[in-house]
């Protein structure tokens, strides 16, 4: 809501940087970039594997490497293009996950009321063994379950992270005053109704102490989503699944090539990065800030080595934690808007 705000009253590419910069100081802009941009760096690199992990699923035999190269190249091509071209490809990488997301709603429903082999469920997880899991320390003790509480939110900001999308491309939206209101409110409404419901659905079918989620598996096997399927006794869906997840992770990943590149534009603009990310083809890509964004998805072959998979962990929960800093001098930002003066009074939310 805060940068939905901020990119109404004034649009412009690269959206949050220069405004930490204009209303707040530069050195804040500055950082909130950089750490912005190695967010989606990194995610960028994370996604790349995750492809890999899900293909596994049916070749388990195949090097992990092949298809994150594979991927890199198609991926990086496609943010080469006009940002029409880009703005296609989601459409329809957002249908094929809305219509998943919505298939599987009706699946826990419908699961969950007793059309599985093991009939009716309703909350029986939520008591056996229940609603949330202890971590880390004795699980007799009340305290650990609040503890394990906490070690998933820093997973679950990683997972949310890229809802502010829609305020980054505010200055290349066609009447930003109209549209980016609306896509504020229904992104809010998007994540209310399939992100909380679905995570609501796989705590009713998945039990926290399967064993497949407990077993360190790096392969989709271990995915609720497919774990939930085979609990269910239901044996061509959880192939089914895993050809949607890889539609999901492709859309995330072409996502955070356009996100990081468009960052490095509104750093270079504010005078936080070199002035060469500024250059554009004729249709409008910059493309010296996409081949440096995009770059740092070679990073997903670390994972080829056992050391190099422990460090891209490391990398992992660093972004992590940069989301949730971000959010929060984003919505500081908005604040200090309003503390100076400035009216949002044309803005129709």
């Amino acid at each position: 809501m805060s940068l939905g705000e901020m990119a109404t009253f004034i649009p412009i590419p690269g959206a949050f940087t220069l405004y930490a910069a204009r209303f707040i100081d530069p050195s804040l802009g500055f950082s909130m970039g950089w750490i912005y941009w190695f967010s989606w760096a990194i995610t960028y690199a994370l996604e790349l594997t995750a492809t890999g992990l899900i293909i596994q699923y049916w070749a388990p035999q195949l090097d992990i490497g092949i298809f994150i190269g594979v991927f890199w190249v198609v991926i990086t091509a496609v943010n080469f293009l006009p940002v029409s071209f880009y703005g296609e490809i989601e459409f329809y990488f957002s249908l094929i996950k809305v219509i998943t997301v919505l298939g599987f709603l009706i699946f826990g429903i419908c699961i969950d009321a007793g059309a599985g082999q093991h009939g009716y469920l309703g909350f029986h997880t939520w008591g056996s063994p229940g609603a949330f899991a202890p971590y880390l320390i004795d699980p007799s003790n009340p305290v650990a379950k609040f503890v394990g509480f906490w070690a998933v939110l820093i997973q679950a900001g990683f997972s949310y992270q890229g809802t502010e999308l829609v305020g980054i491309a505010a200055g290349e939206t066609e009447n930003p005053r109209k549209n980016v209101p609306a896509a504020i409110r229904k992104t809010f409404f998007r994540i209310l109704f399939f992100f909380i419901g679905t995570i609501f659905f796989i705590g009713l079918l998945v039990p926290y102490d399967n064993p497949q989620l407990l077993s360190g598996g790096s392969d989709a096997t271990a995915s609720p989503f497919v774990i939930a399927a085979q609990l269910a006794g239901i044996k061509v869906l959880p192939g089914l699944i895993n050809a949607v997840l890889l539609f999901v992770v492709l859309s995330a990943a072409n996502s955070n090539v356009y996100s990081g590149s468009r960052i490095l534009v509104g750093l270079a603009e504010g005078n936080s990065a070199p002035k060469f990310f500024l250059k554009t083809t004729h249709s409008g890509v910059p493309y010296y800030a996409v081949a440096f964004s995009a770059s740092f998805g070679l990073l997903a072959f670390m994972n080829e080595s056992t050391g190099g998979g422990v460090a891209f962990e490391w990398l992992q929960n660093i972004t992590a934690v940069a989301g949730f800093i971000t959010w929060a001098w984003l919505h500081g930002v908005d604040s200090n808007i309003r503390h100076q003066g400035f009216l949002y009074c044309a803005i129709r939310w």
